[in-house]
């Protein structure tokens, strides 16, 4: 074989992805909270862009389509406004303003009860202090009290003594050092802690978690029926106490899309309501009618009107793809809006990408966290994708009815006789679906339902 160099003329086909489609497909994935981070972002990035925030329009005036090549002098001359948006009402209200705004910390809190507190030295206060610095976000001590008088060069029984007035601050079960001082602090704030519940959360935990009452029954001397009311009073204490001053920031969820019964009918409406309005500055509008202008600050407007119509128009396609794809999805689902969750039947994305023309990818990407508004509920787009179950009829159904069912059918067990996951699977097949024990135990799970030993009622 013959080796070198050279060159050569060769003519290949292959996808550009230029700036442009690369923001039209962000802009695509983007649920309606990040599309309004997105606009502000590129508001700030963009002189010529102006955002308006707009609410209570309706969702059938839209945005009007930019061409691909542009007549400055039309926009400047029959668009005094420029505004893209698909929203005419000029209100000023944005939903997000109304977003509280974060709580306290945990620490914030215990400091201020702290200041409540009389009769505390300079090096108490410090030992309070260090010991409030070290609980965990559950609201545990994450250092012993013989670590903590080493670092402040304390002495432990004051350090102890310190410890045991924090341990009664608010929330209760706060500073423990583990599950049963926790358990037992709260037991006390309640005067519930007797002996037999003390001795059943000091050496009995786990075998109250898995239900094994007979043997604590033996074990603290009682009837298992006194077990069983221990162990009811048990799971209505907080476990994690400092959960509720949790940093974590909370996720607020717009719909990006309603559906609404119209007569007999299904209507899908985009959601423009939260979203800001797009509009040109007037500002950079004049500037470009102007004779004095220099050329280098008109070519700087130029490509500043051309990215904000490319934005308009990637927002445009934005509200078209899901608009065609919710279409698609109600279309398929018709029985789940009539009928209810037992209906939903099974939907693969490339089921809708054909129906609707579109790349699979495409629609993963519009339905990424975007959430429908339905007379049932709000879902997010991505739960009417299930897999399919065999059914005896032939025909399939949804993993996620027979979820439903699997719930339906422990509620109305008898406690005292709880359904196993084969009894459970023999009764779906009765009913016409085709399911082996170890799915039953999978979906059980995923629901967070406990096996039937730990349902099990005495």
């Amino acid at each position: 074989m013959n080796m070198g160099m050279g060159l050569y003329q060769e003519q290949t086909l292959r996808l550009v992805m230029t700036p442009e489609l690369r923001q039209a497909i962000t802009i695509l994935q983007y649920s309606t909270i990040d599309l309004i981070s997105y606009l502000h972002e590129q508001a700030i990035e963009n002189p010529v862009i102006e955002l308006q925030e707009a609410a209570g329009e309706t969702a059938s005036t839209r945005v009007e389509k930019p061409t691909h090549e542009l007549d400055w002098k039309e926009i400047v001359g029959n668009r005094a406004t420029g505004d893209f948006s698909p929203m005419k009402n000029d209100s000023t209200y944005n939903p997000l303003d109304h977003v509280s705004q974060g709580s306290l910390t945990l620490y914030q809190h215990l400091e201020t009860q702290l200041g409540y507190v009389k009769g505390f030295t300079p090096g108490q206060k410090e030992i309070a202090l260090f010991l409030i610095g070290n609980l965990d976000e559950k609201g545990y001590l994450e250092v012993s009290t013989e670590e903590a008088a080493a670092a402040l060069q304390a002495d432990l029984q004051e350090v102890e003594d310190v410890l045991s007035i924090l341990q009664h601050f608010d929330p209760v079960g706060v500073a423990a050092r583990n599950l049963e001082e926790c358990l037992l602090l709260q037991l006390e704030h309640l005067a519930l802690d007797d002996e037999k519940i003390v001795q059943v959360v000091r050496h009995h935990l786990q075998d109250l978690a898995d239900n094994r009452y007979q043997r604590i029954a033996d074990k603290v001397g009682c009837t298992v029926l006194d077990v069983q009311a221990m162990a009811d009073l048990v799971r209505t204490l907080n476990p994690r106490p400092g959960a509720a001053f949790s940093s974590t920031d909370t996720r607020y969820v717009i719909p990006d899309v309603s559906v609404e019964k119209v007569g007999s009918e299904y209507v899908v409406l985009v959601n423009d309501v939260a979203t800001p309005r797009l509009k040109i500055s007037p500002f950079y509008e004049k500037m470009l009618n102007q004779q004095k202008c220099q050329e280098e600050a008109k070519q700087f407007i130029h490509d500043k009107l051309n990215a904000a119509m490319w934005l308009a128009k990637s927002l445009e396609q934005r509200r078209l793809t899901l608009l065609r794809v919710t279409q698609a999805i109600v279309e398929l689902q018709l029985d789940f809006f009539e009928r209810g969750i037992h209906y939903l039947k099974p939907m693969t994305q490339k089921e809708i990408a054909e129906k609707v023309g579109l790349h699979e990818s495409t629609i993963s990407r519009a339905t990424s966290n975007k959430y429908v508004q339905t007379p049932r509920g709000i879902f997010e787009l991505k739960y009417f994708f299930t897999s399919a179950l065999a059914t005896a009829s032939g025909e399939s159904a949804s993993s996620e009815s027979v979820k439903r069912r699997i719930k339906a059918l422990i509620e109305q067990e008898d406690r005292k006789a709880p359904l196993s996951d084969q009894k459970l699977s023999e009764m779906l097949l009765a009913e016409g679906i085709e399911i082996s024990r170890r799915t039953v135990a999978k979906y059980r799970e995923e629901m967070l339902i406990p096996s039937s030993a730990k349902r099990k009622r005495f």
